[in-house]
């Protein structure tokens, strides 16, 4: 019998609720067929923490006087380039965004160690940050300058909001040239000598939900620590993929935009990250509770990391000629065994995500259920090339 979301709410106020992470449930798989999980398990928590470059922060500051309009010149968080073409207060900081002096245009200097990222790690974390402006001045906003220190407190609104999150599956990272590389996907050694990759595998919330059926607009999530909602599909969100059979796709796919109080969250699932001739991004932790409506959404919520397949891309020709061509394909189980087989050598892995924080993320998300401290939300629109059930 299917069950809905105010059912599952009910149960979660009443104390009945059942919940498992998604590593339990695959477990359980083991010894109960689909149709008994689906009618005794209500929700399932998924979950990936790992770089994602498509984030950013915006907030509000307190004006000064007298008044100040920001965004007719830089404007400087602790000498990182962050936006302000808003109205008078209020800022935009990018996960990647760089200290204006950065030497980016020299050959890999390695100087790529403080960003966006870290500006919005440092927020979140309760330290002081070094505010620079400069202004053209009008009649109404006549400051042309401030120098002064913010803090997370201080602001009366501070906002995460990422408009591309949670990768629906990603390429293998591999370099066949003869020659060193520096990418957003880590160092790559020359001739196959490293390969990295970025998921959670199977507990990754749109490789349990792949065609979308709970995820969309308006979801209720975990996002750096507190609750956080789906705001829209993310950019580059492309469904339309070739897929296995398991309906899961075989290379980038579905993506999420997604937002939340950045006051509320915590410096443990939000860490800048720098890579070393690429630059600096934020680490983010985000968990998706899946409710087990019916057993088409039990079987997906199944999968597990042998069935799971992702594309090997060689980003010595891919980033920069932008070529598609993929040279291998590989399950995360191989991948998770430290080594997989790619044009017959084997060659070392790596994972830029941890799996180990998606794991724990999955318990807090699961925790916070069963301590009816996190309800399920119904989504108020699907994503494109979804199957919906409500």
């Amino acid at each position: 019998m299917a069950k809905t979301i105010e059912q599952i709410n009910a149960k979660i106020r009443s104390g009945k609720v059942v919940v498992l992470t998604a590593e339990e449930v695959k477990s359980m798989a083991k010894k109960k067929s689909i149709k008994q999980i689906a009618k005794q398990v209500d929700v399932v928590t998924t979950a990936t923490f790992g770089p994602m470059c498509s984030s950013g922060a915006y907030f509000n500051i307190s004006q000064v006087r007298p008044k100040i309009k920001l965004g007719g010149d830089k404007v400087l968080l602790n000498e990182v380039e962050s936006y302000a073409g808003f109205a008078a207060a209020d800022i935009f900081v990018g996960a990647t965004a760089l200290p204006a002096h950065d030497p980016r245009n020299k050959v890999y200097p390695g100087a790529f160690k403080y960003g966006g990222g870290h500006v919005i790690e440092d927020l979140v974390s309760g330290k002081n940050i070094k505010l620079k402006a400069k202004a053209y001045g009008t009649d109404c906003y006549p400051n042309t300058g401030i120098e002064t220190l913010i803090n997370i407190n201080d602001l009366r609104q501070a906002t995460l909001f990422n408009i591309r999150n949670m990768y629906q599956n990603y390429n293998v990272a591999t370099n066949l040239s003869n020659k060193m590389i520096y990418t957003y996907m880590g160092a790559l050694r020359p001739q196959m000598g490293n390969a990295n990759y970025c998921s959670a595998g199977q507990l990754s919330p749109l490789l349990n939900d792949p065609l979308y059926r709970t995820i969309g607009i308006g979801s209720r999530i975990f996002l750096g620590g507190t609750i956080g909602y789906v705001s829209w599909w993310g950019t580059q969100h492309n469904p339309n993929v070739k897929k296995t059979k398991e309906k899961v796709p075989l290379s980038p796919a579905g993506t999420a935009a997604v937002i939340g109080d950045l006051k509320q969250m915590k410096s443990d699932w939000l860490r800048g990250t720098s890579f070393r001739g690429y630059g600096a991004t934020l680490s983010v932790g985000i968990g998706v509770p899946i409710p087990l409506l019916n057993e088409q959404i039990t079987k997906s919520a199944l999968i597990t990391d042998n069935k799971i397949f992702t594309q090997v891309v060689d980003y010595s020709k891919a980033y920069p000629q932008g070529t598609g061509e993929t040279i291998g394909k590989v399950s995360y189980e191989e991948l998770k065994t430290g080594k997989v087989k790619i044009l017959g050598k084997k060659v070392p892995t790596a994972s830029i995500s941890s799996y180990f924080k998606a794991r724990e993320i999955c318990t807090i998300l699961k925790n916070w259920i069963n301590k009816d401290k996190f309800y399920l939300s119904k989504p108020v629109a699907p994503f494109p090339g979804s199957e919906p059930v409500f």
